[in-house]
């Protein structure tokens, strides 16, 4: 602890994670319906991933996350930061990426997705809607409002 102090504490040792924020040419970014365990509920959310490659690049890893959720190529990768998600119990550390230049992955060379990723759905959403869709609570992943919350920063600034 701090000051020399010690205490006793239980936390998860987290590999790290990846988002990556789809925005096509009409300033909408990609959203994903996809069902989580712990809450037993399908929520709002962006591809995203964990790094448990040892040593990838979180471009990379954010790439690889995107072509394999969603069937997107993006020609630039644009880091928007990296946030701890929980510290108090997590040393989760998460890298977003603002993914542009979007193309379709030919058929072929599409990743198979199983388990919770079968059935994962793409719905295009205007950057406003999706702003009020948290502030609603539609849209309840913390890891996917502040990646909304970054992706505004980023169009207003750039």
């Amino acid at each position: 602890m701090p000051g020399g102090e010690t205490a006793r504490r239980e936390f998860l040792d987290h590999c790290g994670a990846v988002v990556a924020v789809p925005l096509d040419e009409h300033g909408r970014v990609g959203l994903i319906r996809q069902y989580r365990v712990p809450t037993k509920q399908v929520l709002w959310e962006f591809p995203a991933g964990l790094r448990d490659l040892p040593g990838e690049d979180p471009a990379v890893c954010a790439a690889r996350e995107l072509a394999e959720e969603v069937d997107l190529r993006a020609t630039d990768m644009r880091k928007l930061g990296e946030f701890y998600t929980t510290p108090g119990i997590s040393d989760e550390l998460i890298h977003y990426f603002l993914a542009t230049g979007l193309s379709d992955i030919p058929e072929t060379e599409r990743h198979e997705r199983t388990d919770e990723e079968t059935h994962i759905e793409l719905v295009w959403w205007d950057l406003d809607k999706a702003m009020a869709a948290v502030a609603d609570g539609e849209i309840r992943n913390g890891v996917c409002a502040l990646a909304l919350s970054l992706t505004r920063i980023h169009v207003e600034t750039n």
